[in-house]
């Protein structure tokens, strides 16, 4: 039989949270993906520079409050509509529990809610998807001279 699999390593900072009914935590691309009070709002992961440490949802319009109460924030090399907290931050331990306090407090600045880019991005793409079938459809037909409509 197997070992059971080893807790994520940075789990324990989710610690103050469990108490809630609406917390939840689930893998996600190799890393634990913090859900709180409905909101998406942190993504612990353990992996190589710079996806080692905390990632924290937000909407860019709040980065800027964020990265001053947390100088060891940035927005994420490679997912910048999110902040990060680099696990080698002198502050780290410190930040990332201050993070999952104003998580736990509903910030309005800490997470997004789950899905609300999908739900735009599918209507975007059917949008676009309608657009293509009647250009296609209008491509079939033979021009018509304006003069005569």
């Amino acid at each position: 039989m197997p070992s059971p699999k080893p807790p994520h390593p940075l789990l324990w900072l989710a610690e103050p949270l469990r108490d809630n009914p609406s917390y939840l935590d689930r893998p996600m691309f190799g890393g634990r993906a913090v859900h709180f009070g409905g909101r998406f709002v942190l993504y612990l992961t353990m992996k190589e520079e710079p996806w080692r440490g905390v990632l924290v949802p937000t909407e860019r319009e709040h980065q800027p409050s964020l990265i001053a109460e947390f100088p060891s924030l940035s927005p994420h090399p490679v997912l910048p509509k999110w902040l990060y907290l680099p696990e080698a931050a002198p502050t780290f331990e410190r930040d990332a529990q201050r993070l999952v306090s104003l998580a736990r407090a509903l910030d309005p600045r800490i997470g997004v809610i789950p899905g609300t880019k999908t739900k735009k991005r599918a209507t975007a793409n059917s949008a676009q998807a309608a657009s293509r079938s009647s250009s296609a459809a209008a491509k079939s037909k033979p021009p018509r001279h304006f003069m005569l409509e």
